[in-house]
């Protein structure tokens, strides 16, 4: 599955959700074209699916191997730009001394 399938699965279900639907459509729209599309929009698809919970709604329509396969490339490709724009928050190590 690529990133434009992945956008397409989360836009088939967001027509009732107005504000989620134009995101969606955007992002498919990026994907399709070629474009990158910013983590903060994907991170943001995937938080607002869940949210309205279209996320059980795609694990219902599509089986839940196809279903894990979509959440997994949207969020590897959101974690690879905040990775590369290095915008990960710092860990902190507890010195258990």
């Amino acid at each position: 599955m690529d990133l434009k399938e992945a956008s397409y699965m989360v836009l088939s279900e967001s027509a009732p959700y107005a504000e989620l639907r134009s995101v969606a459509q955007a992002v498919h729209d990026d994907f399709s074209a070629g474009r990158e599309v910013p983590y903060v929009a994907l991170k943001g698809i995937l938080a607002e699916a869940s949210r309205k919970g279209v996320l059980g709604k795609l694990k219902q329509r599509y089986g839940y191997d196809t279903f894990c396969e979509m959440v997994i490339v949207l969020g590897r490709e959101t974690d690879r730009q905040r990775t590369i724009a290095g915008d990960l928050p710092s860990r902190r190590r507890s010195d258990s001394r």
